[in-house]
């Protein structure tokens, strides 16, 4: 049901029935690499190109997701799927493969969150009773889109970030039986915010607003306090972006606290990785959340937990053109029923 201006509450608890998470070699050098279910060597993949490697990652993420909750490729009735490449390439290619009916996602690097609201919003209201939904991204397919090439060897600032090569999956169903599974509870879907800023080499900074926005939006609609939640994780804003959207929530009033408030794009990377202000990507706040966070509320760890994935919906078109950048950020709750 619609609560609020921009929210949504689940009534009928989707299940996040399984999930998983695959990712590249730089990614296995991380704080994470223990959640992760697949972990490559090389950025190849044994591919002959990075666009077919990404779309591997997306592939084996769905693949080792399934294969945890025990459905064919068969049972599941939709796939919700999106990435940064030009036309999402990669999901749309990995949808050939698969041949789930889907939906092509486009959302920057809120896409992960987009896509579990609206398998959620599917769930929740019997248009389906098994989804499949997750976000990718791959370091050399991305960059040399947005960015440099890596063969270019530019140098960055350090407001820049570093695109992570992975997927995460989950698998979004009506199972009657939840207790003790993961369910999501509701859901805020973000306005497109746009400060001014041109710089593509501060995405975080530029996604802040939007993150402030979309989280701020969430207490509102809801009427429920901060402390409600276990952890409030932001999908990839670094550095830059995480500290600025603190200081934007605490000039709003509310009571996050420095604990409760992360970042995926910070957790995903050691401090000796050469990230300047940590992760970013579509494959980011995915391969975190269907990834660690999800291990870590099945542990116990959290009870609630609110992930804001965070977008800059920008294009090598757009950033010709000399326009700034628009963002966005959507959010949804989970918890442990």
């Amino acid at each position: 049901m619609l609560v609020g201006h921009q929210s949504w509450k689940f009534a009928n608890l989707p299940v996040i029935e399984a999930s998983a998470a695959t990712g590249g070699p730089f990614e296995a050098r991380g704080n994470l690499a223990a959640d992760f279910d697949i972990l490559h060597d090389d950025l190849w993949m044994g591919q002959d190109s990075y666009e077919k490697a990404h779309k591997l990652l997306l592939e084996e993420a769905i693949d080792a997701a399934l294969q945890k909750a025990n459905y064919t490729k068969e049972d599941i009735h939709f796939m919700l799927a999106g990435d940064l490449v030009n036309q999402i390439t990669p999901s749309s290619f990995a949808a050939r493969t698969m041949q789930i009916p889907y939906f092509g996602l486009f959302g920057a690097c809120s896409t992960s969150m987009e896509g579990l609201a609206l398998a959620s919003f599917i769930i929740n209201y019997n248009g389906a009773k098994k989804t499949v939904t997750g976000a990718s991204s791959h370091n050399a397919a991305v960059e040399k889109q947005f960015r440099y090439p890596t063969e270019y060897g530019g140098q960055k600032p350090p407001t820049a970030q570093w695109t992570v090569t992975g997927a995460g999956v989950a698998v979004v169903t009506d199972n009657p039986d939840k207790a003790g599974k993961l369910v999501t509870t509701s859901a805020t879907i973000g306005k497109v915010i746009d400060m001014g800023l041109t710089d593509p080499f501060n995405m975080g900074g530029a996604m802040a607003p939007a993150a402030a926005d979309t989280i701020t939006a969430h207490f509102r609609d809801l009427r429920i306090d901060p402390s409600y939640y276990d952890l409030i994780v932001t999908g990839d804003l670094g550095r830059i972006g995480q500290e600025t959207t603190y200081e934007l929530l605490q000039q709003t009033g509310l009571n996050v606290t420095r604990e409760q408030f992360q970042d995926c794009g910070l957790m995903i990377y050691k401090e000796d990785q050469p990230v300047q202000s940590g992760g970013s990507g579509a494959g980011c706040s995915a391969s975190v959340l269907y990834g660690h966070l999800l291990n870590q509320m099945r542990q116990g760890v959290y009870k609630k937990i609110l992930v804001v994935a965070t977008g800059a919906l920008l294009s090598p078109l757009s950033f010709q053109q000399k326009e700034s950048i628009p963002c966005i950020a959507h959010a949804v709750s989970i918890e442990t029923n």
